[in-house]
């Protein structure tokens, strides 16, 4: 079974977060949301307080096949200020390991190099931090190990692609069909 961390800062946007952890669980892959606060609860962009199942000290992440980041405001340059979790994301993508952002949170790894000569989207107004993405305006988009979300309303576009990166292109259709989504 593949396993996944999700990444919570204060401020994260709670749709782009909990939809992804939804369809993964639904296709079997073994999602963890990690508080990098320190607190085992952390409050989204527009108030809704989720409960983690784990801290980012406790995290074993030679056991996680992926990172994930959702976006939000001030979620993102929170998780981008937290410096342990950088180091593991670095050591991921070194590694040819799956990273995967939605919405604002693609700009992190523009910030970080990963994007060169890649195919990446973001949220519109983040597009210029993409630093050496060709920018497209898909929903989701995976290009090698990297994968990339626009923003909320294409979450369930990103959490399909993760699904089906994790698991399988038929998981990921078989899902999209059972939740009534047209990929």
């Amino acid at each position: 079974m593949a396993k996944a961390g999700i990444f919570f800062a204060e401020g994260y946007e709670e749709i782009e977060a909990l939809t992804v952890v939804d369809l993964c669980r639904r296709a079997g892959v073994e999602i963890c949301m990690i508080s990098v606060t320190g607190n085992d609860s952390v409050t989204g962009s527009h108030g809704i307080c989720v409960k983690m199942d784990a801290l980012l000290k406790e995290v074993d992440f030679s056991g996680l096949d992926m990172l994930i980041l959702p976006g939000g405001m001030p979620g993102t340059k929170n998780l981008e200020g937290c410096a342990p979790l950088m180091e593991q994301l670095d050591r991921f993508y070194a590694d040819g390991k799956w990273v995967a952002a939605i919405c604002a949170a693609p700009s992190i790894f523009g910030h970080r190099g990963y994007l060169e000569g890649r195919e990446a989207v973001c949220y519109p107004s983040f597009e210029g931090e993409l630093a050496g993405a060709r920018v497209l305006s898909k929903k989701a988009v995976a290009d090698g190990n990297v994968i990339t979300g626009r923003g909320m309303g294409c979450a369930i576009a990103f959490g399909l692609t993760i699904v089906e990166k994790l698991v399988s292109r038929e998981a990921a259709d078989a899902l999209a069909g059972s939740i009534v989504y047209e990929r």
